[in-house]
């Protein structure tokens, strides 16, 4: 037990470490202010978004600091989502609608809409959003200026994550978590290697010339994992790629429920974590950091090892997580859930590596792709 205790504490140390330096990072370079004649295209995929792109609309047409435009392209949507766009279109002159051809093969919904957006955008910076984020006025001309600080070709960063329910508030706060507990901000900074490259999909600001230069979503025309994926072919091409803390630039509700959590993050994870090499060093890492120190604690206090050094790990690993769920204004009282969120992110991760077929990785909004 003592022996498992120092290995969990020693696995829970590394998040922590890693999370101070990205944190005082993100904070260091806090997005700044662009050119004002630099248009920012801010393109919006959509399907079936009926319940959700008004409000986006909104949100992005009220964008200020710098010109913008604003185009959705309708996915072949069966409910409203068209005659929303176009409502708002007809009052709004920035706003333009487009259909999404029929999709080709080998290619994803998402990709294919958003080649369709990079497409017809004029901007000199391409802001992609999905349908469900809603930016601050603020959010588009900061993205704009953090790519012309830094001279990156691709600016990414996740937005403020709204949880209404106790099934995402026990999934959703792993994104931040895995990004700012275990990708090195400081180093990716510094080097141009394609592992570094990470992004959050929900919001993804390029330099127009750049993403058509490397050919921006056709690149990756099979993936469901954009954030992954897309950074890594800038970064491919010798471009540097960057992350923002966007907690106060934009805001996303990405699930309602549960089942809605599991199936979205069970769509792309064969892209991300569970693959046969990965996952069982991410095992490790996650359960043996987060999920072993509240075993061993417990042990403990039933006369079954040492109570200090697994309430050591177990207390690291708790703040660690308060650290990031502060600091990205998520919910705070997911924090002592913390352990059962990593546990079922390896159940989640394990079962689509498993049992792609039955997880449903390959199926998202009505179109089913071939596992893996």
């Amino acid at each position: 037990m003592t022996v498992l205790a120092l290995l969990a504490f020693a696995l829970a140390l590394l998040p922590a470490f890693l999370a101070l330096a990205n944190l005082f990072a993100l904070r260091r370079a806090a997005p700044g202010t662009p050119a004002p004649d630099g248009l920012v295209s801010i393109l919006i995929p959509a399907r079936n978004e009926a319940a959700n792109i008004g409000p986006t609309l909104a949100a992005a047409l009220a964008s200020t600091g710098v010109p913008i435009e604003v185009i959705v392209a309708d996915d072949h949507s069966t409910d409203g989502t068209a005659a929303i766009v176009a409502e708002f279109a007809a009052r709004d002159a920035r706003l333009r609608l487009i259909a999404v051809p029929p999709l080709p093969p080998g290619w994803t919904g998402k990709n294919h809409a958003c080649h369709v957006l990079g497409q017809a955008a004029t901007g000199r910076h391409l802001l992609f959003i999905d349908a469900d984020v809603r930016l601050a006025p603020h959010g588009a001309a900061a993205l704009a200026g953090a790519a012309e600080t830094v001279g990156a070709a691709l600016v990414s960063g996740v937005p403020r994550q709204v949880t209404g329910t106790w099934g995402e508030r026990l999934t959703v706060p792993m994104i931040n978590f895995l990004l700012l507990g275990y990708l090195p901000v400081p180093l990716m900074r510094r080097l141009k290697d394609p592992a570094l490259g990470a992004a959050c999909g929900q919001l993804v600001l390029v330099e127009a010339d750049a993403y058509r230069r490397v050919g921006g979503h056709g690149a990756i025309r099979e993936s469901l994992h954009d954030g992954v994926r897309l950074p890594r072919v800038f970064r491919k091409a010798g471009l540097a790629t960057d992350l923002v803390a966007a907690s106060g630039l934009a805001t996303c509700r990405m699930y309602t429920d549960f089942a809605q959590s599991w199936a979205g993050f069970s769509k792309n994870a064969h892209e991300g974590l569970a693959t046969p090499r990965a996952l069982p060093v991410w095992t490790l890492l996650l359960g043996g950091g987060h999920v072993l120190p509240l075993l061993l604690a417990i042990a403990a206090l039933l006369g079954a090892g040492s109570l200090p050094m697994a309430g050591a790990a177990l207390a690291v690993s708790l703040l660690t997580r308060a650290a990031i769920t502060l600091a990205t204004r998520e919910d705070p009282w997911t924090i002592p859930l913390h352990p059962l969120t990593v546990a079922l992110a390896l159940a989640l991760q394990w079962n689509a590596l498993l049992r792609p077929a039955q997880a449903g990785v390959a199926t998202w909004k009505g179109r089913t792709y071939p596992a893996g």
